[in-house]
Order: C-alpha cells, then sequence, then structure tokens
C-alpha cells in the first residue's frame, strides 16, 4: 500500500471495529504489500484492509467460510462481528481471528504437505467460479511486455522473462492433467503455525490449475511428501512461479521490501535453471 495511505487505512480499520462494538485504540502493522494486515488491540482482530477498488475481498470472505465450515485449515473470520466485508473512507476492511504465533520453529514439509492436501480436498468440493491458472501467467506476460510498468527491466531479461513464461505456460497446458480450485500462493508466507496446526491465509490469489501448481510454491521438500504429484509437471511449475514472481518485483509500483535486489538475484537464478535442466524457451511458440 502507498505509504501516504497508511494513516487512512489504519484509521479506517479501527473505525470500522469500534462501529462494530470491538473496542479498538491501537493498531500494529504486521504486513503491508498490496494490503495492509493490521492487529488491533485491546480486542485483539486481525483487520485487513485493502483500497476500495479491491473488490476481490467479498469472494475471499465467502471463500474462506466456506472451507472454514468443511474443516479446512484456514484463518477464521472474526466471529464476533457479522463475516463480511465493510467499505469506509475508500477502503474495504475484513475482520478476521488474530492467531497467537506459537514458538517459531521450522515448519516440517510433511506438515505442510498434509495441510496442503487437506486444504485441495476440501476446495476439490467447491463450486466456486475461478480463474485458470493461465490467467496470472498472462498478466505477468503483459508487464514484460509494458515498458513503461517495467521501465528498468533490461532487453535481454525481459526477453527471458517473455520467452520462458510463454513456453512453459505452453508446455504445462498441454500436459491435459487434472485440474481443480488452487490457493493460488500457498508460500511460507501465507502459512500460519498456530496452536490448531497450520492454517493458510490469502485467497484473494485463487485460481484453477493443477494442484503442481500450488505446491512449486511451497519449499522444494514439501512436494517428496505430497502424494501423488508428479515430479516433471512439478519442475516446470516451480520454473513457470519464480519467473512469474521475478516478473512481478520489476514492477514500477512493486511495494515488497529489497523486491529490486530480490529481481535481480531471480533473474540469475532462472538463468542457471533453465542451462542446468537444458530449457530452451527460446524456440517455443503459443
Amino acid at each position: 500500500m502507498q505509504a501516504s495511505d497508511v494513516p487512512r487505512a489504519m484509521a479506517a480499520a479501527l473505525s470500522t471495529a469500534s462501529s462494530l462494538g470491538l473496542t479498538a485504540n491501537d493498531a500494529i502493522v504486521l504486513h503491508d504489500s498490496n494490503k495492509l494486515t493490521l492487529r488491533l488491540l485491546p480486542c485483539d482482530v486481525l483487520a485487513r484492509v485493502a483500497p476500495e477498488a479491491h473488490q476481490v475481498a467479498q469472494f475471499e470472505v465467502e471463500l474462506a467460510q466456506r472451507l472454514a465450515e468443511s474443516g479446512c485449515p484456514v484463518a477464521a473470520l472474526d466471529p464476533r462481528v457479522e463475516p463480511r466485508v465493510h467499505e469506509r473512507d475508500g477502503f474495504v476492511v475484513t475482520l478476521w481471528t488474530y492467531y497467537e504465533p506459537v514458538t517459531p520453529r521450522e515448519i516440517s514439509p510433511a506438515d505442510y504437505a498434509n495441510a496442503l492436501e487437506r486444504l485441495h480436498a476440501g476446495m476439490r468440493e467447491l463450486d466456486v467460479p475461478t480463474p485458470r491458472f493461465t490467467d496470472r501467467v498472462e498478466q505477468a506476460q503483459r508487464l514484460v511486455a509494458n515498458r513503461d510498468r517495467t521501465p528498468a527491466l533490461a532487453d535481454a531479461d525481459r526477453e527471458l522473462l517473455g520467452d520462458t513464461l510463454r513456453s512453459l505456460r505452453r508446455v504445462i497446458g498441454e500436459r491435459g492433467g487434472a485440474e481443480q480450485p488452487l490457493h493460488g500462493e500457498p508460500h511460507p508466507g501465507n502459512v500460519l503455525t498456530t496452536k490448531n496446526g497450520l492454517l493458510f491465509i490469502d485467497f484473494e490469489t485463487c485460481c484453477r490449475g493443477p494442484v503442481e501448481f500450488d505446491i512449486a510454491h511451497a519449499p522444494e521438500e514439501v512436494g517428496e511428501h505430497y502424494p501423488g504429484v508428479n515430479q516433471d509437471l512439478l519442475r516446470e511449475c516451480r520454473i513457470l512461479v519464480l519467473t512469474m514472481i521475478t516478473t512481478w518485483r520489476w514492477d514500477r509500483d512493486d511495494q515488497l521490501p529489497n523486491g529490486r535486489r530480490l529481481g535481480t538475484e531471480w533473474l540469475g537464478r532462472i538463468r542457471a535453471v533453465l542451462d542446468r535442466k537444458g530449457f530452451d524457451t527460446r524456440g517455443s511458440s503459443g
């Protein structure tokens, strides 16, 4: 979120909670990206605040409700207030349960895989309209092609990203494997370690695709514990995901801390992976 909008967003969250009967006098910033995540005190509620145009919030609330009701490992909305999107001062605000972190420890790959498998099983039972994962690839392709949005990207790097996105989108699409609703970005930053076990958050990137696309966001060892994984497809998805997140880092409006440094580092990693695997993206079309 733009730094100039943060004070207004915090005020919107506090006033929303107060209007619903929650005692909210202070807000602690937990995460700031395209939306602001706050811990409101003393009521101890997690508030997520995004610009009003961020209408995916309603979809996220409804999906989280349905997944929680079916026993999936997801963070719940705050039970003290009506589960809906609140609009205030140009922002949309949603209120969630705050989970006190357990003693920090590394998440075991087996636990991670088990939680993700349970999430996928629950999502398979839902009939929800979601974009295909290729829509997100197309977004990255449009960003690479737009020099105004990615002015710092060198020509050779632009070609690398564009060719890799185009080629892997085609290769993965032609595999014709089973597809289902996915989280979209179940990386460690979207997994909470709580006394209730691992819980997934942030479903705004929900899409339809092979489970390998989701697994590709997790640490590499997780794929070794998830049953029935197509390892060739997973390797392709890992390169695709790496290329997509590298592309986001070159967006002039990217707000991830150290994003440009990561973008440079990841470009080198993409080249190393492609060279190691002998994967030629230049001759592909589609």
